[in-house]
């Protein structure tokens, strides 16, 4: 498929607002073999904040991201603050028991109000801002009105505060919605260099443009990571994946027991004003609202139409789809930003936060489901605990190990005969379209040289071209033309279009080919 002729509301080009409007710091590589106390994978929200509170309570650590920070889900995030998950809570009281569900709504709300305390105690311009969040069913939905009732009853089960509302305060026809107070939203990024600040006054190591490959050798208290690019060593006592997708797997399999789906995002100046409040739809297609202050206006975040990474196929059109949905809704004067995200989801939903196993000191944070804020932060606090031998009380909840048999083991079969209908869906397309009929600023798998390959050519009109076979398990990757990346339909690989990993489990780039003999 061609790449896009956005509309002429839309950016050409994909562009988070967080990064826009954050003067974004950058670190150097690591070029040397290192030593520390407490080696963090990955440079997100919970990495970071794993990092400021061990550094915090006086131990060396050093932060290493693949990339540059900022650039994974964190900061492409709808950043909302909140413990209303949408439809999750009375799945958990049927397959974990109220217990459970309430564990699960006590640490991320613990969460929320450590965010807020800790914005407040570093005087941090974040825009942290208290409002209200709505669950909402459309009208007219009577099955996703059921699921929101049942999910209302768990809330009074659990002692969860949420209040029934036949209606809500912006202009959409819902059956009912359930409104939960004190919630919150607020600029990630800003909140997350004043972490950063503290980390690095606290002797904190940062390195960019540094990933770690998955062998790690353990042997007298200590653990050995190697970079994967230069083969670098990193000892440590104690290693946390907060990179996503788990650059260790420890015969775990995780890449069978998640799957990546992506959301996407606008920015919108709306013609008519925002009442405030953060709206989430029950149903789908997904729908998100919250606003947030950029130049002196009050542009609203319009999130939602998810899907499996690699199987949305006409990427943009999901951009489109929220333009429409905000026209309809808000009227729009203009979309300064767009942008998408991809997180993992578990079998059954909940985090997979803890040790890989009792007798190693490697801690892996995984599988949010999209509310990374409360749940990366809770993540970091418990492996913040693990590490310094302090009893927490979501141990067991969030332990990777875990497998409920339902729905795990529905889901299991479900997600991995997806996998292999792809494996094979992708060994055999069709493809007629050649390189010759590519214009700047166009992908898609073409036939060329005799075989298909990925190929993109750019504004300036030259060619790349890549086996587009993915690094990590051998599925085909398909063309992300919203993004601009090919994307892996199995596990969730992201490469850009000459192939660099964008985001895992893939660590190895896809294959460059020539693009003329």
């Amino acid at each position: 498929m061609n790449s896009p002729q956005f509309p002429q509301s839309l950016p050409q080009f994909p562009q988070s607002l967080w990064r826009a409007s954050n003067e974004v710091p950058s670190f150097p590589a690591l070029a040397e073999d290192h030593s520390t106390d407490v080696a963090i994978v990955g440079g997100g929200i919970t990495g970071i904040t794993a990092a400021y509170l061990l550094t915090q309570a006086g131990y060396k650590v050093t932060l290493l991201e693949a990339g540059e920070l900022f650039v994974g889900t964190t900061g492409f995030t709808t950043a909302k603050i909140t413990v209303q998950h949408g439809l999750i809570y009375n799945d958990l009281v049927k397959y974990f028991g109220e217990e459970a569900a309430r564990l699960y709504y006590q640490s991320n709300n613990e969460a929320l109000e450590w965010i807020v305390q800790t914005a407040e105690e570093l005087k941090l311009s974040c825009g942290l801002t208290r409002e209200a969040a709505y669950l909402y069913a459309d009208e007219g939905d009577e099955k996703t009105l059921r699921q929101l009732e049942d999910e209302f009853k768990a809330y009074g089960k659990i002692g969860l505060p949420g209040e029934w509302q036949d209606h809500i305060p912006l202009p959409l026809r819902a059956g009912g919605a359930i409104k939960l107070q004190g919630q919150a939203r607020f600029h990630p990024l800003q909140y997350l260099k004043g972490l950063l600040d503290v980390i690095l006054e606290k002797g904190g190591v940062i390195y960019e443009h540094t990933m770690i490959g998955e062998q790690v050798d353990k042997g007298s208290g200590m653990l050995t990571l190697y970079t994967e690019q230069s083969g670098h060593k990193i000892s440590c006592r104690h290693a946390v994946s907060a990179s996503h997708f788990p650059f260790y797997d420890g015969g775990a399999l995780y890449f069978a027991r998640l799957h990546a789906e992506r959301s996407y995002c606008l920015a919108i100046d709306p013609e008519t004003d925002y009442e405030g409040g953060m709206y989430l739809s029950a149903g789908d297609p997904t729908r998100s609202l919250r606003a947030v202050e950029w130049n002196g206006k009050k542009l609203v975040i319009v999130g939602g139409d998810n899907h499996k990474t690699g199987q949305g196929i006409c990427t943009h059109g999901h951009y489109e789809n929220l333009e429409k949905f905000a026209g309809e809704l808000l009227g729009i004067r203009g979309i300064p930003f767009r942008w998408s995200t991809q997180d993992l989801i578990t079998l059954d939903r909940v985090p997979y936060i803890g040790k890989t196993a009792e007798d190693e000191e490697i801690y892996i944070a995984t599988g949010f489901r999209k509310w990374g804020m409360t749940n990366g932060t809770l993540a970091a606090r418990m492996i913040a605990d693990g590490i310094q031998r302090r009893n927490n009380p979501y141990t067991e909840l969030y332990d990777p190990s875990r497998f409920k048999s339902r729905p795990s083991v529905k889901n299991f079969i479900v997600q991995n005969a997806n996998v292999a209908k792809e494996l094979v869906a992708g060994k055999v397309e069709i493809v007629h379209k050649k390189t010759q009929e590519l214009k700047p600023d166009q992908g898609a798998v073409v036939f060329h040289d005799g075989k298909r390959v990925g190929a993109y050519r750019d504004p300036e009109g030259k060619l790349h071209l890549v086996d587009r076979t993915c690094t990590h398990m051998g599925c085909e990757t398909e063309w992300n033309d919203g993004d601009r990346s090919w994307d892996c339909p199995c596990h969730g690989s992201r490469f850009s279009y000459d192939g660099e990993v964008l985001e895992g489990p893939a660590t190895v780039p896809l294959t460059k080919l020539e693009a003329e003999k």
